[in-house]
């Protein structure tokens, strides 16, 4: 291959020392090798390189994400194989949940048209894989945010879509009350998750023994417990309220009350492009805004032209964001109308008024005493 730095390189090369000193020369071929290797390209971004972890990350530069998204027309999410209240297909194929409803609000803020997706389904095990090698432009798909995946990885979280912790789900009849009556017993947990490491931090911190019994899949390992091959199941607590309603007798197990790990769960992309890190995240942070400024998918056209300079922004009406973006102005503007704000977006799919019924809680905004907060836009 005619590679640039290859010929500089052997440019720059006393030709006279090469053929005095057969060593000397040996080297200097070495080095022009490891150049010639080290600058091959193959990868849809312009080239591959390789993570900390071994893994072929695809490199993106500043800007290819989106560009590629408008070329093919749709945007390709990552999400679970079947979690309700996050990411799960009815019988008709129709994909519903807030990790679902992420995907669906950039696809609105991109095409005025939150329609605009193809939703592939992931396991565990192969999510990180699909997103490093550019065949999704990102995973919305229930994943916890620690160091080793933002930073090995070379991945880029947008934000926490949702507070959660990790639990155990025992059948209401088998005397499992406390941590310690856990002690001895077999679990069943999803492997390739942090969801098996928390559990072995947690028994070994307790001196406590326990019978791991790993499976692929959300739905292996609530078979599982249903068959009894554990005595508890381990996940998110607000995965494993959503499981419970799978049960053929919901009503035959609970929740234990304990919460044992910090799972700051949301999307995740590539490192590199930071034009798509940024609309993703800012997009996230706009519905949380909306919410906070009372701007729902019902009532936000009443919202124009305001007095408050910071929903006039919103509203695309002012300062020019969504240019910014490298979007239209009205990106926001379609992402609420078409999908909803942050509470709109929890109620319908985890909330009290979901089949889940789960309580906001800390995932309420912060000014209703939560954590959940979006950055001001000014």
């Amino acid at each position: 291959m005619n590679d640039p730095i290859g010929i500089v390189v052997m440019k720059n090369l006393n030709m006279s020392l090469i053929l005095r000193k057969n060593g000397l020369r040996n080297c200097m071929l070495s080095m022009v090798m490891l150049f010639l290797v080290a600058c091959d390209s193959s990868s849809e971004f312009g080239g591959n390189s390789l993570g900390s972890s071994g893994t072929k990350v695809a490199v993106q530069g500043d800007g290819t994400t989106l560009a590629a998204i408008r070329q093919r027309g749709h945007i390709r999410c990552g999400v679970s194989t079947s979690l309700p209240g996050f990411s799960a297909p009815d019988s008709q194929g129709h994909w519903s949940g807030l990790d679902v409803d992420f995907c669906r609000v950039l696809s609105a803020a991109i095409f005025a048209d939150p329609s605009r997706i193809v939703f592939i389904p992931l396991n565990a095990k192969e999510r990180f894989d699909a997103l490093q090698a550019g065949e999704i432009d990102i995973l919305s798909r229930n994943t916890s945010w620690t160091y080793t995946r933002d930073i090995p990885q070379h991945l880029n979280f947008v934000g926490i879509t949702f507070y959660d912790g990790q639990g155990f789900l025992v059948r209401v009849d088998s005397g499992i009350n406390t941590p310690e009556d856990l002690n001895g017993t077999a679990i069943c947990v999803k492997g390739n998750t942090t969801s098996e490491q928390n559990l072995v931090a947690y028994f070994r911190q307790r001196n406590m023994i326990y019978q791991p019994v790993i499976f692929d899949t959300s739905d292996q390992s609530l078979s599982g417990f249903e068959a009894g091959r554990c005595s508890a199941l381990s996940a998110d607590r607000s995965a494993l309220a959503a499981m419970r309603l799978n049960l053929k007798t919901p009503g035959s197990a609970e929740l234990l009350p304990m919460v044992i790990s910090k799972e700051p769960l949301g999307p995740v992309i590539r490192e590199g492009d930071n034009q798509w890190h940024k609309i993703t995240r800012w997009t996230f942070f706009a519905i949380l805004n909306a919410e906070e400024f009372g701007i729902t998918s019902k009532n936000i056209d009443s919202f124009k032209y305001s007095n408050n300079p910071m929903i006039s922004r919103l509203m695309g009406e002012e300062d020019s964001l969504g240019q910014n973006l490298g979007l239209d102005n009205l990106w926001a503007y379609y992402a609420i109308k078409l999908v909803g704000n942050y509470g709109e977006i929890f109620e319908r799919n985890l909330g009290m008024n979901s089949p889940i019924k789960i309580n906001r809680g800390v995932n309420n905004l912060w000014t209703n005493g939560g954590l959940q907060y979006g950055p001001p836009l000014r």
